[in-house]
């Protein structure tokens, strides 16, 4: 039987995270004098900056989903697209009387709660098959500038990572595709080598690969517990998964995958079992 194995988990979605800027309200004597009206230049409003649709489509590059905001066109559905917007809502920007910067750790904190909770919704499935899939979700607010003229919006959208700072092409309907054996395998994690191998890429399983993310290890949220906790509760978990997809229950392979504290300060607080496939 082969040692656990063990990789640091390359990023796959990524968001900008900017301090927090409270722009406090004044009353009315302190307000500076409105210039006249021939000398001032019109002021943006709210429908100067149009509001996402739900359940439309975006050709984004990689680098694209890791941005805060966006300005990609949408595309039909029916042509090649790498994003899917599956939820618009209005943003939490006004705490105790003050309005927060779409850019603030509490307002984009809270898109990481939300946008997460919100996937299943179209694409189905348990969380731990969504953890061992390709799908993420993405979110987007207006810029500061379209703040300013009144876009008080978030966007969250569906992409599959195919590897590497990759996106794959997405079809037309993904409602319930993690509620299949085919969707699962189809959207699933897998590898290219053993996942401590130099030659490790993690890919969807639609391509050629060598090993697959068969099962999450999930601890509770709060402090990292540290290494040599989260990395010796997963051998038994992992080793039994190995087995269970294994042809030979006495001589198999299998992988851990822990979270480092950097990961679960980002709020992976689960580890993956992996198996060659």
């Amino acid at each position: 039987m082969a040692a656990p194995h063990r990789s640091q988990m390359r990023a796959l979605v990524a968001v900008t995270v900017a301090s927090v800027l409270l722009v406090a309200g004044c009353t009315a004597d302190e307000r500076e004098p409105e210039p006249p009206a021939a000398s001032s230049s019109p002021r943006p409003t709210a429908t100067a900056v149009p509001l996402p649709e739900d359940g439309a489509c975006y050709r984004l590059t990689f680098q694209d989903a890791l941005a805060p905001s966006t300005r990609a066109d949408e595309v039909p559905c029916a042509d090649e697209h790498t994003s899917m917007t599956y939820a618009v809502g209005s943003l939490d920007r006004v705490v105790d009387g003050h309005l927060l910067a779409v850019d603030s750790d509490r307002v984009l904190d809270r898109l990481a709660e939300r946008c997460p909770d919100r996937l299943a919704d179209l694409v189905g499935g348990t969380l731990e098959q969504a953890r061992l899939s390709m799908l993420r979700p993405v979110w987007f607010t207006p810029t500061l500038t379209e703040a300013d003229a009144g876009a008080d919006w978030f966007r969250c959208d569906v992409i599959a990572v195919a590897g590497q700072e990759r996106l794959a092409p997405l079809p037309r309907r993904l409602a319930g595709a993690l509620d299949t054996a085919e969707g699962r395998r189809t959207w699933g994690m897998c590898g290219t080598d053993e996942p401590d191998s130099e030659s490790f890429e993690r890919i969807l399983c639609s391509e050629t690969h060598a090993w697959r993310a068969v099962a999450v290890v999930a601890f509770e949220p709060g402090d990292y517990p540290g290494e040599d906790v989260v990395r010796d509760r997963g051998q038994t978990p992992c080793e039994d998964a190995g087995r269970s997809v294994a042809d030979d229950a006495l001589n198999f392979r299998w992988g851990y995958e822990w979270p480092t504290e950097e990961q679960w300060a980002s709020g992976q607080t689960y580890g993956r079992c992996w198996a060659p496939d």
